[in-house]
């Protein structure tokens, strides 16, 4: 052979060898279907078990579009790399998981891999996933198979190259996958192991409240240091947290539960719809993710502790001095929002004593202004909060200089940067999220999701 024909040769077989490796890497086999198990060949205890983990695991707020059907899937998921759909998980047989084995569903919960053998993106969090036990993920498997079936086909995924092949999916999972990562630890009490077997699974709340990497993934580093989804930020949950009064596990409870806490304020946002699931699942399970979370937050330091004690004194004295630099937000203030927090009555009736706001206190003006121009819906059937959104009658120029007063008013941080824009993108977010999703965004999707035990 002679020299240009062998390296033809060992280019050819370069190729043939990087082939057949992206080929390993990336093939899964298909799992047979099976005829759609009737609902009734569920026990009716293992139903209502997995009803409750999948409100744990939120999962129909990520597989409901809004003004859809329950787990229909087609919600919009934002990512740096483009917009990715959730999928249909009722029973339907052609467009849902009706076909599914039991043995096919674990495989997706534990390796994101669907039934056909396609790879499934991480915004499914079965990095998460891989962490819940066979019993749990056959509740969930019942639950899901008594669903009223909708059919509904998948949307497709708007991707660029190379984000959209299944080898970019298949190499994220051989850097990033890991599995049997939680171990319970012996030194610790029954409730703390539980609480941290639902945190570190089925609740995923690392995938929020961890940030991420360029690729993608949670860094394991930096976990529960706050992180970013649908143009929230979702707070610190370690030690690092910016609650001007430190998290204790009896406010974790009260606030995981029922939504608001007297000294942190009202769940909005995307964890509006947590703690709306979290309110219908078993209170044990609540307390154990708020005594394990606790622990992750650790003791507060006495300088810390000495803060939040001073923070809980202004707040009762209202002795907080008014800005004379912003006479344009302080009239806003007046006008707009004196009336709710400032009037001394308890929630719901009354508003957060702003002072306690970890919205105002946060290094990132970003919630401030979602809340300022969405408000807090009330949730149909229940006593919660609610507070109007200011969006069609503030200006940016004016929400701009409301944030930028409370700021100065009610934290002893320093100003921010950046409010403009901060407003600028929670207008446009708040007017992409209307035209695509019609029903309030912390509405109950299913009604028996909402039922309380």
């Amino acid at each position: 052979m002679t020299g240009p024909s062998r390296i033809v040769a060992g280019i050819i077989a370069i190729v043939l060898l990087g082939g057949a490796a992206a080929f390993a890497i990336v093939w899964r086999p298909a799992i047979a279907a099976v005829e759609p198990p009737g609902p009734l060949t569920f026990d009716a205890a293992l139903v209502k078990r997995g009803r409750d983990l999948a409100a744990i695991g939120n999962c129909n707020d990520c597989h409901t579009v809004r003004g859809g059907r329950n787990f229909a899937g087609g919600l919009p998921v934002p990512t740096p790399f483009g917009t990715i759909f959730s999928s249909n998980i009722t029973p339907d047989a052609e467009t849902g998981i009706g076909q599914w084995s039991e043995a096919a569903f674990r495989r997706a919960m534990r390796s994101g891999v669907n039934r056909e053998g396609q790879h499934l993106y991480p915004t499914f969090p079965y990095d998460h996933f891989t962490n819940v036990s066979d019993e749990d993920d056959r509740a969930l498997y019942a639950f899901l198979m008594t669903r009223q079936p909708v059919r509904a086909p998948a949307r497709e995924n708007q991707l660029s190259f190379p984000f959209n092949q299944p080898i970019a999916i298949a190499g994220w999972k051989l850097l990033f996958l890991r599995h049997d990562t939680y171990q319970p630890d012996p030194g610790q009490s029954a409730e703390w192991n539980r609480g941290a077997y639902l945190v570190e699974g089925l609740a995923h709340c690392g995938a929020c409240h961890t940030p991420r990497n360029v690729l993608g993934a949670e860094r394991n580093s930096a976990q529960f240091a706050g992180g970013d989804v649908e143009n929230w930020h979702a707070y610190a949950l370690n030690d690092q947290s910016h609650a001007p009064v430190p998290w204790n596990a009896d406010a974790l409870f009260a606030y995981l539960r029922n939504g608001w806490h007297p000294d942190h304020g009202t769940a909005r946002g995307p964890m509006a719809e947590v703690v709306s699931n979290l309110s219908s699942v078993p209170s044990s399970d609540v307390r154990a993710i708020a005594v394990y979370m606790a622990g992750v937050s650790g003791a507060p330091a006495p300088d810390r502790k000495r803060q939040g004690e001073a923070a809980l004194e202004q707040a009762k004295s209202s002795a907080v001095a008014a800005s004379q630099t912003n006479a344009a937000g302080a009239s806003i203030y007046a006008a707009a929002c004196a009336s709710c927090h400032a009037s001394g009555r308890p929630l719901p009736y009354g508003g957060i004593n702003l002072a306690l706001s970890t919205a105002i206190a946060s290094p990132d003006p970003r919630n401030l202004a979602n809340i300022v121009l969405s408000g807090v819906r009330a949730v149909e059937g229940e006593r919660s909060p609610i507070m109007p959104g200011f969006a069609a009658s503030m200006t940016d120029a004016e929400a701009s200089s409301l944030l930028s007063y409370l700021r100065t008013r009610f934290s002893n941080q320093s100003p921010w940067s950046g409010v403009e824009k901060a407003v600028q993108d929670a207008r446009r977010a708040q007017t992409a999220f209307l035209m695509t999703s019609p029903a309030p965004r912390n509405a109950p999707a299913d009604p028996q999701q909402r039922e309380k035990p």
